[in-house]
């Protein structure tokens, strides 16, 4: 405006602002302050979603609206916690991976299930050695029950001549090793459950 030495509103008139806009001056209050102790409160009680944050400042005397909580909430970056999911949430509980370096020191054991075009349901037992990721059976029935795991295991241990050092499976009912029957078979190797 100097340089055309023109008043301030000829240059609002010209560029089309209005001159309150000129003449604004910001009357915001400092967010660092809130937004540290949101940051505070998130690092504390991670589980505390924006409500509850809300709730706990209100608390502690801020008077900030709950638009306003949410606009820092989001700036902050505290919406984006990583929070497991129910389905996997039993995932943060499993044991490392023991790393085998042979044929048949490890076995793995589990259950897939399938339907037949006909509505019928079945399942299949699936062992696979882990260090050669070769399966070493697939065994469907309509329903397999513990005695038939264990006759099923016998039966691969006797077609590969070899008794794996540890077998790991999952936490089903069909592991289980009640029975009288499964206690001498499962003597020889360790069963490991991840569950």
């Amino acid at each position: 405006m100097d340089d055309y030495r023109i008043t301030i509103r000829r240059a609002c008139k010209l560029v089309l602002l209005h001159r309150s806009m000129w003449y604004y001056q910001s009357q915001a209050r400092d967010e660092q302050t809130i937004r540290r102790r949101m940051r505070e409160i998130a690092m504390t009680r991670v589980r505390y979603g924006l409500d509850r944050v809300h709730i706990l400042l209100r608390r502690e005397g801020w008077r900030d609206s709950r638009n306003r909580v949410y606009r820092l909430y989001k700036l902050e970056g505290l919406n984006l916690r990583s929070k497991r999911p129910r389905r996997s949430r039993s995932g943060s509980h499993r044991l490392d991976r023991i790393d085998v370096s042979s044929i048949n020191q490890c076995w793995s054991m589990d259950f897939v299930a399938d339907q037949l075009f006909d509505g019928r349901r079945f399942r299949a037992l699936t062992v696979v050695d882990n260090f050669s990721r070769k399966c070493l059976g697939i065994y469907p029935g309509k329903s397999i029950k513990g005695e038939e795991v264990v006759s099923i295991m016998e039966h691969i241990t006797c077609l590969n001549n070899a008794i794996p050092d540890r077998i790991q499976v999952d936490n089903g009912s069909e592991h289980s090793m009640s029975d009288s029957s499964q206690k001498p078979w499962i003597n020889g190797p360790t069963i490991t459950k991840s569950y």
